[in-house]
C-alpha cells in the first residue's frame, strides 16, 4: 500500500532501488543523494542560524512556543516565531502549521521554512514598487497588482476605506495572497514531498508596531486575549475555521464538482470528497497541498484579517486543532494568563490540552498540539529571569528528518463505505464546548487508554490504486 502514495514521476520505488538495476544506473543514484534533498538540508541548516528565528520548544522575551506529539504517530505539527522579521526591529512573524496525510509532517515543516522567506521577499518587492510609483508619478494601482482578482479571498473590507490603521493591511494583503500561491506551487513541484494526498493548515501572523495582519488557511486558529472595561479577560477569535460546513465554502466546492458530506458515525464533521470516490474525506475547505482536491473546490487562498492593538490587548495564541478541539477560546486565554511566567505559557497550554483529551475522549488517540503565544505589551513582570532567547529541542524529535510516508494508522484508511452518511446538504460543526477546566484538575490522568480513532481526524481515507492512476482519478466526471 505504501507504493501507491509516491508522487508522479518518482522512481525511487523502482529502478535505482531495485536489486536488478544495471550498473549504468548507479551514478544517477549517487547523484540523486546530492541533489534536491541535500540542497534542502543545506537550506535548513542556513535557516537554523538566523538570529531571532525559533522553531523548537522554547521562549524569548515576547513569545513562547511549544509542541508535543500526540498518539497518532510522528508529530505533524510545526511552528515558528521570527523576531526582527525582514530585519525590521519592530516586526515579528509567527505561524503554526498542522500537517495531514502520509507526508503531512514533511509538508508542514516545508511550509514553516519557506513561507516567511517568500512573504518577506514579496513584501519588500511591493515596497520597492510603491517607492518607484511614488517617484515616477501616479500609476493605476489595480494595474500594478500582483494578485489576480479571481484569487481574492472572502474577507471583511469594512476598515479598508478611510481607516488610518489599515495601511499595513493594504501593504501586506497582496504579499500574503501571492506568497500562499507561490508556496502551494512549490509543494506541487517539490521532488521529495508527495503532496497529492498530503497537506497542511497555516495560520500566520505579522505584528508590526501596534498592528496585526493574519493570513489563514485550514482550521488552525488565532485568538486574542484582551481585557474589557472591568478588567475581565476576554477571548476574541481573530480567524475563521475554514471548514466545509461553512455555506460559502461548501458552495464553492460543490460548484467545482467536489462533494461535501459527513459520515454516519460523526455527523457533525463535514468533509470534502472526490466526485466519484469516497476519498480522501478532508475536514477542511482550504489547505496548502492536497492536490487531489485542488480541481474540485479545495483552495489555498488565505483569508486575511487585521487587528489594531490597544493597551487592553495582552497576547495572541496561535494553535493547531489539537488544542481547539478540546478547549474553548476562553479556556485557552485563561490558561495562558495563569502561567507563572511567559516563558512557560505555551507548554502549560499544551499540558492542559492533553489533560482535556484524556478527560473528554479517553478512548481516542490524542492529537498533536502546537502553540505559539505572542505577548503584545512590554510588561516584563511575568517574564522568566533568563531574558535570552532559549530553544529546547522537543523530546519527541519534532524536527527530525523523515523522508517517507507515515503509517496508514495515522490517516485511517480502513473506513467502510457503509459508514457514509449521504447528506449533500452539508453538516454544521457545532462548537466543541469544553468542560470547566477546573473540573479536570487533580484527576488521575495516568490511566491506560484504549486505542481508537481521534475525535476529529483531518483525513480519513486514501485510495488503494497505484500511483500512476492518481491523475486519472482527479479528472473523473
Amino acid at each position: 500500500m505504501g507504493s501507491c502514495l509516491s508522487s508522479d514521476g518518482q522512481s525511487s520505488s523502482s529502478g535505482p532501488s531495485s536489486p536488478s538495476s544495471s550498473p549504468a544506473k548507479r551514478p544517477w543514484k549517487g547523484a540523486r543523494r546530492t541533489g534536491p534533498r541535500s540542497s534542502s538540508r543545506r537550506e535548513e541548516q542556513q535557516l537554523h542560524k538566523i538570529p531571532g528565528r525559533m522553531f523548537f520548544n522554547g521562549a524569548s522575551e515576547v513569545a513562547s512556543l511549544f509542541t508535543q506529539q500526540g498518539r497518532k504517530g510522528i508529530n505533524q505539527d510545526a511552528m515558528i516565531v521570527w523576531e526582527n522579521f525582514g530585519s525590521r526591529n519592530d516586526t515579528v512573524f509567527c505561524g503554526v502549521f498542522d500537517g495531514h496525510g502520509p507526508y503531512g509532517h514533511m509538508v508542514s515543516k516545508r511550509v514553516r521554512d519557506i513561507l516567511p522567506l517568500k512573504l518577506n521577499a514579496n513584501w519588500e518587492e511591493d515596497e520597492c514598487r510603491e517607492t518607484t510609483i511614488s517617484n515616477c508619478g501616479s500609476i493605476n494601482s489595480e494595474a500594478s497588482s500582483t494578485v489576480s482578482l479571481q484569487e481574492e479571498p472572502r474577507i471583511s473590507t469594512d476598515f479598508e476605506e478611510n481607516d488610518e490603521y489599515s495601511q499595513m493591511y493594504r501593504a501586506l494583503k497582496g504579499p500574503f495572497l501571492k506568497t500562499f500561491r507561490i508556496v502551494d506551487r512549490d509543494l506541487r513541484h517539490h521532488p521529495d514531498i508527495d503532496c497529492f494526498y498530503s497537506g497542511t493548515t497555516a495560520v500566520t501572523l505579522v505584528k508590526q508596531g501596534n498592528e496585526l495582519v493574519i493570513g489563514n488557511v485550514g482550521d488552525s486558529r488565532a485568538v486574542l486575549g484582551t481585557r474589557d472595561h472591568n478588567n475581565s479577560l476576554l477571548a476574541v477569535q481573530l480567524t475563521v475555521d475554514l471548514k466545509p460546513n461553512l455555506p460559502s465554502e461548501a458552495e464553492r466546492i460543490r460548484k467545482s464538482r467536489g462533494r461535501v458530506f459527513a459520515l454516519r458515525d460523526e455527523p457533525e464533521v463535514a468533509r470534502v470528497w472526490l466526485p466519484n470516490n469516497d476519498v480522501p474525506g478532508l475536514a477542511m475547505a482550504r489547505a496548502l497541498g492536497d492536490f487531489c482536491l485542488k480541481d474540485f473546490g479545495l483552495i489555498s487562498v488565505p483569508e486575511i484579517s487585521y487587528w489594531h492593538i490597544t493597551e487592553r490587548d495582552e497576547f495572541v495564541v496561535l494553535a493547531t486543532d489539537g488544542v481547539w478541539d478540546v478547549l474553548s477560546n476562553k479556556d485557552v486565554v485563561d490558561i495562558v494568563a495563569s502561567a507563572p511566567a511567559r516563558s512557560s505559557a505555551a507548554q502549560l497550554l499544551v499540558e492542559w490540552a492533553v489533560k482535556a483529551w484524556r478527560f473528554k475522549y479517553p478512548t481516542s488517540r490524542i492529537d498533536d498540539c502546537a502553540v505559539v503565544c505572542l505577548f503584545l505589551n512590554a510588561d516584563a513582570s511575568k517574564v522568566s529571569s533568563n531574558h535570552a532567547p532559549k530553544e529546547v529541542e522537543s523530546p519527541t524529535g519534532n524536527d527530525k528528518e523523515h523522508s517517507g510516508p507515515i503509517s496508514f494508522d495515522r490517516v485511517n484508511t480502513i473506513r467502510s463505505g457503509t459508514d457514509i452518511l449521504q447528506d449533500e446538504n452539508g453538516s454544521g460543526t457545532p462548537e466543541l464546548h469544553s468542560n470547566d477546566i477546573n473540573s479536570i484538575e487533580g484527576d488521575n490522568f495516568s490511566v491506560q487508554y484504549q486505542q481508537g480513532v481521534a475525535r476529529v481526524d483531518t483525513l480519513l481515507s486514501l485510495p488503494r490504486f497505484v500511483a500512476q492512476n492518481k491523475q486519472q482519478t482527479s479528472i473523473k466526471t
